[in-house]
């Protein structure tokens, strides 16, 4: 491969020509400014109101779409109108209650805009079943007399494709009333894991610390064992204490994916997931067949940690801390200047749209008190992408910022290309824009390191990315899988039922039977800390992303002909395309094996090199 580091001296100018922030004199804002959306609570409430007011509008479009080509237009525009609305709404609520879990108006708006989405959606569910009723020669007539439908052509196309899985508009309606009580569980659990849990505190290295989510994250690295171990087993006993209650939660999500898919007329949870969007079931298995494959490399990885970090033996609290130690700090504005330097090779238009996207002051940065753990991006239409992070100054903050600024990326070309109708993407290509910005952002490190400590420590730090974001997140796919296939088989599914299929893929992953790691029961218990199961079958999609990213990258680092543009034109194509095709018009087939043992390749490669520099020492 050829390499493409840019020299040292990128990131000093780039720190001067910002006045040694990312953007200016100023370092960059901490808290995000909300105004895009609503000027004050009170706007938010004022435009809750109004748009329930117009839902009866919305009711009284049912059964005139198929009059004329100019009557589904107008009725299609309506509804899209009154989206872009509800979906303001939602994210202003959302991200309100994510800085703060404690506040109760926080916790009151986001009910009510959980109540809003039942009666948004159960107005509009006429909507499907009205336009499979035109059928496809209908439909088909009226795009070609009423150009002002082709915003609309994707939609149409994938209605139709879906009658068979579409109920009748009663149905639809019942179902889309009842989504703030089947979302309910997962709110439960937001609230009993970040508001209601009493975190244990632990004296290290001196200062007293809340072992949270967040703290957690960080804890896990320290250099010290004895510490791990302490971090690990108060943060999984505080866990564990509610596993039963988890394990009604969690059961629930399963149960109702569950009975959906039945409805729906799928055969089974993970058909119906993946068949939304047209991505073969091939692509799921072929993941975990290949995962399960490359689990040789995976305790290959394992075992070279155990050497590095001259343990007699290795547990499960033994995975995070680095393998070299490395005990910079970087700050938000490194962050910046970082990520703008490692993305220079998507070229000068990605450049300056980020930016300018930096400049919107859209962006929650720092831990605080009741905040949710972890990171995201959203946003609507026509706003700024907004970013949320808890960010600590290591490295894997660095890491995250990039991560998070991809999908912004993402967000901002799609919207600044593709009319609203098309421009929301799948989750499917969601995460391969922020992931791609992680390699290059990987890449440019290596480029940079002035000694072997520094290179073995990001090599190091590409190989954990390898293993927690295609191996991990492929063994919590496969979790997934197991928990629907128990409950379609009709098994009872608890907390202890939760933790013993855990606890199974946690031990062959690891390689526990086989002396690799050692797998101790109470850290069994994580399948309850990790918050995306509330999401079916989503988690997926970072391994499958993390490969695609790989490919993407790699290919435009060796400047092959086309591969930028290929790539930029993949994140601006939003929606408009079916995810799983726009990857194969990129060029990556995901149903196929060759993109994940390319990946295995890659890890081993990675190993290869480290064991090669440890040997030169």
């Amino acid at each position: 491969m050829k390499r493409l580091p840019l020299p040292r001296a990128v990131v000093l100018c780039l720190g001067l020509a910002f006045g040694g922030h990312a953007l200016g004199a100023e370092p960059l804002p901490t808290v995000w400014n909300l105004n895009p959306l609503y000027a004050s609570d009170a706007d938010w409430e004022s435009a809750r109101k109004a748009l329930l007011a117009d839902l009866p509008k919305l009711a009284a479009l049912k059964g005139t779409l198929g009059t004329s080509a100019k009557s589904l237009r107008a009725g299609l525009d309506a509804v899209s109108a009154a989206n872009r609305r509800y979906e303001r709404l939602r994210v202003y609520a959302s991200m309100k209650q994510s800085t703060d879990n404690r506040d109760a108006a926080n916790q009151e708006r986001s009910n009510l805009a959980g109540q809003l989405d039942g009666e948004y959606h159960s107005t509009i569910a006429w909507l499907e079943p009205e336009i499979q009723s035109l059928g496809e020669a209908k439909v088909a007539a009226f795009l070609r007399a009423e150009p002002g439908l082709n915003k609309h052509a994707e939609h149409l196309r994938n209605s139709l494709r879906q009658a068979r899985h579409t109920l009748s508009a009663q149905s639809e309606a019942v179902i889309a009333a009842l989504s703030p009580v089947r979302s309910a569980t997962g709110d439960a659990r937001t609230l009993l894991f970040n508001a209601n849990t009493r975190w244990p505190e632990l004296t290290v290295d001196g200062k007293t610390e809340r072992v949270d989510d967040t703290k957690y994250g960080l804890l896990r690295q320290h250099p010290d064992r004895a510490v791990r171990k302490q971090v690990f087993d108060a943060f999984f006993g505080a866990i564990g204490q509610y596993e039963d209650t988890y394990g009604v939660t969690l059961g629930n999500v399963v149960q109702d994916d569950t009975v959906m898919a039945k409805l729906r007329r799928y055969p089974s949870a993970v058909a119906m997931s993946l068949g939304g969007e047209e991505i073969p079931e091939s692509v799921y298995r072929t993941l975990v067949a290949e995962v399960h494959k490359g689990l040789p490399t995976l305790h290959r990885y394992f075992k070279l940690r155990q050497k590095m970090l001259g343990l007699p033996d290795l547990h499960y609290y033994d995975i995070y801390p680095a393998l070299v130690t490395q005990k910079k700090h970087y700050s938000l504005d490194d962050a910046a200047a970082l990520t703008l330097a490692a993305t220079q090779p998507l070229g000068e238009d990605y450049l300056s749209l980020l930016k300018t996207t930096f400049k919107a002051n859209t962006m929650h940065a720092l831990p605080a008190p009741g905040k949710s753990g972890g990171a995201y991006q959203d946003g609507v239409y026509d706003a700024p992408p907004f970013v949320f992070l808890n960010h600590q100054g290591e490295f894997d903050s660095v890491s995250t910022f990039a991560h998070e600024w991809g999908h912004a990326m993402h967000t901002a070309m799609a919207n600044r290309a593709q009319p609203y109708e098309t421009a929301n993407y799948s989750l499917f290509v969601a995460e391969v824009a922020s992931t791609a910005n992680e390699v290059l952002l990987s890449h440019y490190m290596r480029g940079q390191a002035g000694s072997k400590e520094e290179k073995l420590y990001q090599l190091g730090y590409a190989l954990e990315r390898l293993r927690g974001t295609f191996f991990r997140q492929a063994m919590f796919g496969e979790f997934e899988l197991n928990t629907h296939d128990a409950a379609a088989k009709g098994e009872a599914l608890n907390g202890k039922r939760f933790t013993e299929i855990y606890c199974k893929l946690l031990k062959e992953y690891h390689g526990d039977a086989t002396g690799v790691m050692k797998i101790d029961p109470l850290y069994c218990q994580e399948w309850a800390f990790i918050p995306h199961f509330y999401r079916p079958f989503y988690v997926y999609q970072y391994a499958t992303s993390i490969t695609a990213a790989l490919h993407f990258a790699e290919e435009i680092l060796e400047g092959k002909p086309g591969a930028r543009d290929n790539y930029l034109k993949l994140l601006a194509s939003g929606g408009s395309v079916p995810p799983y095709q726009a990857l194969k018009k990129a060029g990556l087939d995901m149903a196929t094996p060759a993109p994940y043992q390319a990946v295995i390749k890659r890890m081993d490669s990675i190993m290869d090199e480290m064991e090669a520099l440890i040997a030169a020492q």
